[in-house]
């Protein structure tokens, strides 16, 4: 519990919290990795892990040290953990991907798959930070205000709905729930027949895109609709156009 509060308190600290200035106050890397017990943490708990987890290489020292200095949190915590020391998390077959400083199997970096999205410049205060993604072109997101009342919590971007949705957990309990939750349940609407082996060979920059529409009434049966695999990077923008377009509040 004493983690999770200090987690939390590191985020909204450091990324979130009002200030007169626009721009963080850039700590130096050998301060934001000084503690390194979140990623000691996080090895126990991954060897008890209920859900497949792999754990992807931070294949680039200077790289992760990058992203680290761009991202501006601490190993003490579970996502500068993750963020320093792997290249990403790849959960129940790479179905949900957790970005770190990246790696053959998902090359995208946190920090830099938020710069233009989230924010322009590195160090900038954003209103919310991207964190992580799933097959059907889900998007999971830390707010910072930006996306509803709950600060320091975990949203959605549904691809139902394309509406931003609490989760009602820090970083630290949604990465729990994905390494020993029920995701069975929390997707079952979006699963298909065959989806574990399709998973197994889609890339972690990838996603499925479906047609019709999920967020149509036409598309809401995910068995019949068309799927193809598309960047994700085209999938967001895909979902961002849509939600200006449909008007989606």
């Amino acid at each position: 519990m004493k983690l999770k509060i200090t987690i939390s308190a590191v985020l909204l600290v450091l990324l979130f919290a009002p200030c007169a200035f626009s721009q963080l106050k850039m700590r130096p890397v050998m301060e934001l990795k000084a503690d390194t017990s979140g990623w000691v943490l996080l090895k126990e708990l991954f060897k008890t892990a209920k859900n497949k987890i792999d754990v992807l290489p931070a294949t680039n020292s200077e790289r992760a040290a990058e992203a680290l200095y761009q991202t501006q949190v601490t190993t003490h915590s579970y996502m500068g953990a993750i963020i320093y020391f792997t290249g990403g998390l790849l959960i129940d077959n790479g179905w949900i991907r957790l970005l770190g400083s990246g790696s053959d199997r998902l090359t995208r970096t946190l920090p830099a798959w938020n710069k233009g999205k989230t924010f322009k410049e590195f160090g900038e205060r954003p209103g919310y930070i991207l964190i992580g993604d799933d097959a059907v072109g889900g998007f999971f997101a830390l707010n910072g205000g930006a996306l509803g009342p709950e600060t320091g919590k975990v949203y959605y971007l549904a691809p139902e709905t394309l509406r931003w949705e609490s989760l009602q957990q820090s970083y630290s309990d949604f990465l729990g729930f994905c390494i020993n939750g029920n995701l069975n349940n929390f997707y079952e609407a979006y699963h298909w027949k065959g989806w574990q082996n399709d998973v197994k060979k889609l890339h972690g920059d990838s996603v499925y895109n479906f047609y019709p529409t999920l967020w149509s009434e036409e598309g809401r049966v995910i068995q019949r609709d068309t799927r193809k695999i598309v960047p994700v990077q085209e999938q967001y923008d895909f979902n961002m156009d849509s939600i200006r377009q449909l008007n989606i509040k």
